[in-house]
């Protein structure tokens, strides 16, 4: 139960963060976010050497990157669900990648994380208290 709490007070401490200090004012913060996260199973296939496992989770990191650009670029309600779908392949992972370098309470944290941001990111859209657009993120260049 504690990876569950500890993910979910997290996601929603870094919200709440990046909320105060204007990180989330920028459209690109929510996607670099997902990007990392579903780069963590990488690093713990690199900790433990294997290159098959190394080649498959980052196969896996492609499909969010992707994910997180196509949000970027179209619509942040794509990083919504790619952020709940990382945590279902949380949920999952170990049926699809056998990854010796992943922490036993790591899924669980991770999926109440992934849950936590989107639910964060969700209330933010609702709100509209996020660009919508990148076009609509980016300053109007300065004039003389």
């Amino acid at each position: 139960m504690q990876p569950y709490a500890a993910g979910i007070v997290l996601s929603i401490g870094v919200a709440l963060f990046a909320r105060w200090v204007g990180f989330d004012r920028d459209r690109a913060f929510y996607p670099t976010v997902l990007i990392v996260i579903a780069s963590y199973y990488v690093l713990f296939a690199a900790m433990i050497g294997s290159r098959e496992t190394l080649v498959l989770e980052s196969a896996l990191m492609t499909v969010f990157v992707v994910a997180a650009v196509a949000g970027f670029k179209k619509s942040p309600w794509i990083i919504v669900g790619a952020l709940a779908a990382h945590g279902v392949q949380d949920a999952v992972h170990g049926l699809i990648v056998a990854n010796a370098g992943v922490p036993a309470w790591w899924p669980a944290w991770c999926l109440a994380y992934d849950l936590g941001a989107a639910g964060a990111l969700t209330w933010l859209l609702m709100r509209a208290d996020l660009p919508s657009t990148p076009a609509s993120s980016s300053s109007p260049a300065p004039t003389r």
